[in-house]
């Protein structure tokens, strides 16, 4: 038996390429050093999963807290992930043998409820060097973080604090997007958030991420149930956009990063094609990207069963509808026609 989240365990499972020549921006990615979830992912890294057989052609990295400096001003403290993901967009540019995925945006982090957030903002613009498309402060809290394997760290009651409403509606001001993740009992808070910003452009990732272990494990259809109310409440904010992915991190509880083999693409459409149903009938295609989420999501299941399982949920769709969703969404709201 290979151990889960392995590049043998995810190998284990093989597919050919769906509709290999769809172009697709993977609006949704991380890089890091550390050693933390599975191990250090770099831009090599990413390229072994975008060079995998998908005609992925963009990228946009979305933060997550990578190497931020370890002294100077604490403001200016998470400018570090912006340099460190520049320079990795700028070793990628020079290695590109004209085939490979580019990373042509960064969503950095600060804290939007800095009074000096114009000063960050300027900061972490100058460090992308071009690649500067918004930022993601999430909002992430849970009355139960000792059952998550990824708990957010969000105070209590962020999205209703003033002074963070202040720095949303900054940036929509400055042409900056907002994103942000937080869990299914939290999305009546976001979605008096984005009425309260109605000029910031906001992505919602992870569809709101539905839990589904600890005291969720049992509760999946009552969760799903008023997870699609909120969802319709959600898109009649018209300033909100929706990634599409996110879903197979373990505290969404379907378990697949402990079985023997992680899932094919049809066990994934079967578990998770009424989610993105759900939202695309909501939101629309035009307003609607789908996502990697990796490294993140690569603890259970592999870069091309993923993309295999959102082509075969798309197909359904226009080949118009299928192009917004996997690119010209992404390319609209990050601005990576610029």
């Amino acid at each position: 038996m290979t151990t889960p989240g392995t590049q043998a365990w995810l190998d284990s499972i093989q597919e050919p390429i769906i509709d290999a020549d769809r172009p697709i921006i993977d609006p949704h990615h991380h890089l890091w050093h550390s050693p933390g979830i599975n191990g250090a992912y770099l831009h090599d890294n990413l390229w072994a999963d975008t060079d995998s057989g998908h005609k992925i052609e963009k990228t946009v990295f979305i933060e997550c807290g990578a190497n931020y400096h370890k002294s100077g001003p604490e403001h200016l403290r998470s400018v570090g992930e912006t340099e460190f993901v520049a320079a990795q967009a700028q070793l990628s540019r020079e290695q590109n043998n004209g085939q490979q995925a580019q990373i042509s945006g960064i969503v950095a982090h600060t804290d939007l409820r800095l009074p000096n957030l114009e000063e960050v903002m300027a900061s972490h613009a100058a460090s992308s060097t071009g690649l500067l498309r918004g930022i993601r402060h999430a909002g992430a809290r849970d009355p139960h973080p000792q059952a998550l394997m990824i708990a957010g760290r969000a105070p209590q009651g962020l999205y209703a604090d003033p002074d963070f409403r202040r720095g949303v509606a900054l940036l929509g001001q400055l042409g900056y997007s907002f994103d942000t993740w937080h869990y299914h009992h939290q999305n009546a808070d976001f979605a008096a958030l984005a009425h309260a910003a109605p000029d910031t452009t906001m992505v919602l990732d992870h569809f709101g991420t539905p839990l589904g272990v600890g005291p969720y494990a049992t509760e999946r259809e009552a969760i799903f149930k008023a997870w699609q109310q909120d969802i319709a409440t959600i898109a009649g904010c018209s300033n909100v956009v929706a990634k599409l992915g996110g879903l197979a991190m373990p505290d969404n509880g379907f378990g697949w990063h402990e079985g023997t083999t992680p899932p094919n693409s049809d066990a994934f459409v079967a578990a998770q094609a009424r989610y993105y149903h759900h939202t695309i009938e909501c939101f629309g295609p035009e307003r609607c990207m789908f996502e990697s989420n990796f490294p993140v999501d690569r603890l259970s299941l592999s870069y091309p069963i993923l993309w295999n399982g959102l082509k075969k949920i798309a197909a359904s769709y226009s080949d118009s509808e299928q192009h917004a969703m996997f690119y010209g969404t992404a390319e609209r709201v990050y601005r990576l026609a610029e």
